[in-house]
């Protein structure tokens, strides 16, 4: 089962979801791997705390064009979704900040004027912390495209064991690679009026994607029903609600795990488990 834990906008208690959820589904006996594609900037390690015992250098081909072969038909051109090529004059000119690295122009190309060099964009870590299997990856400082390395933590996915992908927040193409073969999205908000304006935003990506989900109202708080309301207007059920709780932020920012530190929230957790597990079944 791949279950991803996203948001319209960061901030909204993610990565703290993601990482108690893993705690839990591995301390009740579940084969449980932790996979962090928020790559421009993991923070679950913060509080899993792994041991990592392998790193992988992330790269993808990018091509180099042989001017002496290259007849500029813009072949490669049309075929390169990305913008990564662009036809000057009789020249093709390549922006490796641009490629995706799919290695179709090099197999397109006619005159074989393309070959690949390997760019290094990142790095994937792999790990444990307890009984979860850790992986999250690390852009390198300066790249533009994070798809390319979230795949390469995607592909460390494994089918024997519940797979909780924490994704980069937002609705961009990052949050859309790291959720698309997800089996359940977990939507966590906020009831307030950026919280809910980005929910929207996000539940139009995922009214695209066809997939199951739900949301988690995060930093409840009594008489506030606008985040059910917003809900109910766009047919989405709520799943579960987490108390605006000043011990959660003071947990969170020791680097610890509310799972076991704030009195109730282990309950709600293994609620929210039960929700997504019958959801995913029917």
């Amino acid at each position: 089962m791949n279950i991803a834990i996203a948001s319209g906008k960061g901030g909204t208690g993610k990565t703290t979801i993601a990482t108690n959820l893993a705690m839990l589904l591995s301390e009740t006996g579940e084969k449980v791997r932790y996979l962090d594609c928020d790559v421009e900037e993991p923070n679950g390690h913060l509080f899993l705390k792994p041991t990592i015992h392998h790193r992988i250098a992330a790269t993808i081909p990018v091509p180099v064009i042989d001017e002496s072969k290259c007849t500029a038909c813009g072949e490669c051109v049309r075929f390169c979704e990305y913008r990564a090529l662009v036809r000057l004059g009789k020249k093709v000119m390549v922006f490796p900040e641009l490629c995706h690295g799919c290695g179709g122009c090099a197999r397109l190309c006619a005159q074989r004027a393309i070959s690949e060099h390997t760019k290094e964009i990142g790095v994937v870590e792999r790990g444990t912390s307890g009984a979860i299997d850790f992986v999250h990856g690390r852009l390198n400082v300066g790249e533009a495209m994070s798809p390319p390395l979230i795949r390469k933590v995607l592909a460390q996915a494994t089918a024997n064991a519940i797979n909780i992908i924490d994704a980069p927040p937002g609705s961009s193409c990052p949050v859309i690679a790291s959720i698309r073969h997800a089996d359940f999205i977990v939507l966590v908000t906020e009831p307030t009026p950026f919280g809910l304006n980005d929910l929207g935003l996000a539940l139009d990506m995922i009214g695209e994607l066809h997939i199951l989900h739900g949301v988690i109202v995060n930093r409840a708080e009594p008489g506030n029903t606008d985040a059910e309301a917003f809900c109910e207007r766009r047919h989405v059920r709520v799943i579960a609600h987490l108390p605006d709780d000043r011990r959660v932020a003071e947990v969170y920012s020791r680097g610890e795990m509310v799972l076991n530190a704030v009195p109730g929230m282990r309950d709600r957790v293994s609620d929210l488990w039960l929700s997504i597990r019958s959801q995913v079944g029917s």
